[in-house]
């Protein structure tokens, strides 16, 4: 059976000690078997005693890297690109150290920096966010993580929308991926099996939710073609829950969450995960 995982953003931002403490025991109890960790700054949670608490709850990790306003791998000054790299390095070292397979997200401009580029404005664009991603993907082999780059929508980026910029975006760059998010697949591709399935043995990470960022299955995706195609493509990672709390100003506003998606966030999660669990058995 696929390993199902959820998001702690679907019930709180940013992360802590303390949240994860409550979190954790309630995601296990659930039956869910990862639980996906958001770095938003470094320190806001102690790797060593997530991997211990997970690790004695049964769980496993995945890890979400954050690109607020001021990270950036393009079209940055040196400094900024810098601190950025130093930045992904570090969310590497707390992937390996829960023991995190993959460190997911958009890796290369901060979400919500959009502008427009002619064909060679792009070329050059990615070409800088290969030289920029190779140190932070050298680092990430050596310490036996995947980076998982993530496509975002046409409003929350412009530099990489679907899975085929993105193939392109990371060519020939060591330990480097896609990570899927079937919310930005649903905007962006035309054919999201189609796109799943191009993407054969470079899937690294996959997030999933209702077309509305609520819950799988109370939406119209269609799963049993989503969940075929991911097959396909030799994906078998664990499928991660992810949305947001409308209760939480910050992440709400980032998000675009201007109301409830569910009953409640225990709902979105536990619904989600029955769902993701039925469609699975049946295809088994």
């Amino acid at each position: 059976m696929r390993a199902l995982g959820v998001n702690t953003w679907v019930w709180t931002s940013p992360l802590t000690d303390e949240s994860l403490s409550v979190l954790a025991p309630k995601v296990a109890a659930a039956g869910f078997d990862v639980l996906e960790l958001p770095v938003e700054n470094l320190g806001d949670w102690k790797p060593a005693e997530a991997a211990t608490l997970l690790a004695d709850l049964g769980l496993g990790a995945a890890v979400a890297l954050v690109m607020p306003p001021g990270r950036e791998l393009v079209r940055a000054d040196p400094a900024t690109v810098t601190a950025t790299q130093d930045y992904l390095r570090a969310c590497v070292d707390v992937a390996a150290e829960v023991g995190a397979p993959a460190l997911c997200g958009p890796a290369y401009a901060s979400v919500g920096r959009t502008w427009r580029m002619t064909d060679d404005e792009r070329a050059a664009c990615l070409a800088q966010l290969r030289d920029n991603l190779a140190p932070v993907t050298e680092h990430a082999a050596a310490a036996g993580v995947v980076l998982a780059v993530e496509p975002l929508n046409r409003y929350e980026t412009s530099l990489l929308n679907t899975v085929a910029q993105t193939l392109e975006a990371i060519e020939g760059l060591p330990s480097c991926g896609v990570a899927l998010d079937v919310y930005h697949q649903n905007i962006e591709e035309t054919d999201i099996p189609a796109a799943i399935r191009s993407a054969v043995g470079r899937i690294a990470h996959v997030q999933v939710c209702g077309n509305d960022r609520g819950t799988p299955g109370r939406d119209h995706l269609d799963w049993p073609a989503l969940l075929a195609a991911l097959g396909d493509a030799g994906y078998a990672g664990p499928l991660c829950i992810e949305s947001f709390t409308a209760h939480n100003q910050s992440i709400a506003t980032a998000a675009s969450i201007w109301r409830p998606l569910a009953p409640s966030q225990d709902a979105l999660a536990f619904d989600g995960l029955a769902f993701l669990r039925e469609v699975i058995a049946r295809q088994s």
